[in-house]
């Protein structure tokens, strides 16, 4: 009877064992700043075997997805992704914007301090950001058990990833010359932090995102959090989340093509086949899934598509609006008309107006009727009527989608395709972003490593899809103002 009963509770212990969810030990989520869809190609042949290769050979890559609102800018797209959600209920509608009429930078936070420097550069949290993330759902999901750590040299790009309930986010002080935190997170920094710091410091003030030493660094950076908090090491799955900025900064200056932009991305392949590597070595190959996206894309230098007879531009907002300005005062009888102009977001005074006696109605059409007086500009557009207006469906609901009331601006413009808010001098050689259109909006999404086969599709896919994608994979809620849908299907 004993040796019956026994048998049997052996025999349930090892169902539940058979019946666990399976789940990899670690989830590296690479964003990569600025990198258009077509960098995956463009150098294809010019990537070694371990690195994006690797990915686009032996990965699944959902080549047609694309950022379903506008602004596409760096702080909407890392919250994004990571919340499967719009701007319209995260509240990072750009990197900038207002709160309770205050100017505020996307994660501006007066109550926190640096931790690992003095400077300002670490008054920073998540704090603005109105939604759950993906690292959050995981801590919840395992009851707080795993591990959460956001990395890159843009605070924006490692605090908005890493969410509400991180372990740690990690960003690069320019003015310290090395990677600090704040006190959100901690209120030292780890020893893991202060031995690579003290290995990759430079002096202080020196601009790394500029270069390609500031790819190498991030990585370099990565890989000491992956031994210093042991992550993937158990059997709850942790999240590291990389973002590289260089390839952004690098972009702005030098532009999509030419030298500069070729040697960052020859050493981002490099050092993503170095730190792949290394995930096979500590974690186990096949125990660890890694996603690869961006935050947005970036259109071609407006001179360099002249050259080659394409019609493109630069829209100068900054110079455009001062005699707009000058001319809506004389009308509305009130001044400043518009207090603000941010990545397309046109921003009303509306405390003018209301003493004036101005109705915000009229307001916003008198300034949308001046500035579709610029050929460049296609529409300028009244956010709160932007249901009703001849604005083509799919631009409109980028626009919603973009749009917090309170957050965002009044009126949103959309230029002419090929058009960017940048100097449209001939001498001007970089690039930017924003726009709703495929150059800027239509981004990488390739899944490589645990329990993902070989493959691709150009089904429809959005920015928002990643994170839900990721959640259903682990068998866990998704964050809590999702939107997206899981891609899982064409994982099978």
């Amino acid at each position: 009877m004993k040796k019956t009963l026994s048998t049997l509770v052996l025999s349930i212990i090892a169902l539940g064992a058979m019946a666990q969810i399976q789940r990899p030990k670690l989830v590296v989520g690479l964003m990569v700043d600025q990198m258009r869809w077509d960098y995956l190609y463009y150098y294809y042949n010019q990537y070694g075997t371990d690195g994006l290769r690797r990915l686009v050979d032996k990965g699944y890559s959902f080549e047609n997805t694309l950022i379903n609102y506008v602004p596409a800018v760096t702080a909407v797209g890392h919250s994004s992704v990571y919340t499967g959600s719009v701007p319209a209920l995260t509240g990072i509608v750009s990197n900038n914007f207002y709160i309770h009429d205050k100017w505020m930078y996307a994660c501006d936070d007066a109550t926190v301090k640096a931790v690992g420097s003095n400077s300002d550069e670490g008054k920073m949290s998540p704090r603005n950001l109105l939604a759950s993330g993906l690292g959050d759902v995981m801590k919840m999901a395992s009851d707080c058990k795993s591990k959460v750590i956001g990395i890159a040299l843009k605070d924006r790009a490692a605090i908005l990833p890493a969410g509400h309930g991180a372990d740690a986010a990690y960003w690069w002080d320019t003015s310290a010359g090395h990677f600090i935190t704040s006190t959100y997170y901690m209120n030292q920094l780890p020893d893991w932090v202060k031995a690579i710091n003290k290995k990759i410091a430079v002096k202080p003030g020196t601009d790394v995102k500029t270069s390609v030493a500031g790819v190498t660094k991030t990585f370099q950076m990565a890989e000491a959090a992956l031994d210093g908090e042991q992550l993937g090491q158990d059997s709850i799955t942790d999240l590291l989340a990389i973002s590289v900025s260089s390839t952004d900064a690098i972009g702005h200056t030098y532009g999509t093509r030419g030298q500069q932009n070729h040697d960052v991305y020859i050493e981002l392949d490099r050092q993503l086949a170095q730190f792949m590597n290394m995930l096979d070595e500590k974690v186990g190959k096949g125990q660890w899934l890694l996603f690869l996206t961006a935050d947005h894309g970036a259109s071609h230098n407006h001179n360099l598509l002249k050259q080659r007879h394409m019609m493109a531009g630069g829209l100068e907002l900054w110079n455009t609006l001062k005699p707009m300005e000058a001319a809506l005062e004389q009308e509305l009888g009130f001044a400043p008309v518009i207090k603000k102009e941010s990545n397309g977001w046109v921003f009303i005074n509306e405390i003018g107006a209301a003493k004036a006696g101005k109705s915000m109605e009229k307001v916003k059409a008198a300034v949308c009727e001046k500035l579709l007086t610029n050929d460049s500009i296609l529409y300028a557009v009244d956010c709160e009527k932007v249901l009703t207006t001849t604005v083509p469906q799919p631009i409109r609901e980028m626009i919603v989608n973009g749009y917090r009331k309170g957050r965002s601006g009044d009126i949103f413009i959309v230029p002419k395709a090929g058009w960017e808010d940048v100097d449209g001098s001939e001498k001007y050689i970089g690039t930017t972003h924003a726009e709703w259109n495929p150059y800027d909006t239509h981004i990488p999404f390739v899944m490589y490593g645990w329990h993902v086969p070989h493959g691709e599709t150009s089904a429809p896919a959005h920015i928002t899809d990643i994170a839900p994608t990721i959640c259903a994979m682990l068998h866990i809620q998704m964050p809590n103002s999702c939107v997206g849908k899981a891609m899982n299907d064409y994982l099978k």
